[in-house]
């Protein structure tokens, strides 16, 4: 399960409508070994395409680097598909190489504001996708 804070729920939504019609992406850094997502670290998609995201390879090892110095870990990885559900498709299983991550989706197909959007979490691991359930606490 996923317990994340309705402070870091609304960043992420922020975040994907604003780059609506493009996907977005980023991470959510927390302590090392915590599981608790809490720094919200919105990333550029360097593809810049409104079907695939991908992490700038510079900005990801500036990432990791300021992650190690720190001591936290990608606790939550997400990104937001603009036209279809929030289920990861077989390019986002296989760019998956956090086994301890949550894989955060978040649709925004919906743009007029009237309808839902889909925020749903998933554990990808070995190409094997498994939905969990999402905790929204107001503060941990």
């Amino acid at each position: 399960m996923l317990t994340i804070t309705q402070a870091l729920v609304d960043q992420i939504v922020a975040h994907a409508r604003k780059d609506h019609p493009d996907e977005a992406c980023g991470v959510v850094a927390g302590p090392a070994g915590t599981d608790r997502p809490e720094r919200f670290i919105p990333m550029l998609n360097a593809a810049m395409s409104p079907t695939f995201y991908e992490f700038d390879s510079g900005d990801l090892l500036k990432l990791y680097r300021e992650l190690d110095d720190r001591d936290e870990e990608p606790v939550v990885i997400y990104h937001s598909h603009t036209a279809t559900e929030a289920y990861p498709s077989r390019t986002d299983i296989s760019y998956a190489n956090e086994p301890g991550a949550h894989y955060v989706l978040v649709s925004t197909a919906d743009t007029d504001g009237l309808g839902d959007f889909q925020f749903r979490s998933f554990r990808i691991l070995e190409g094997e996708v498994t939905e969990e359930e999402v905790k929204v606490v107001e503060a941990y």
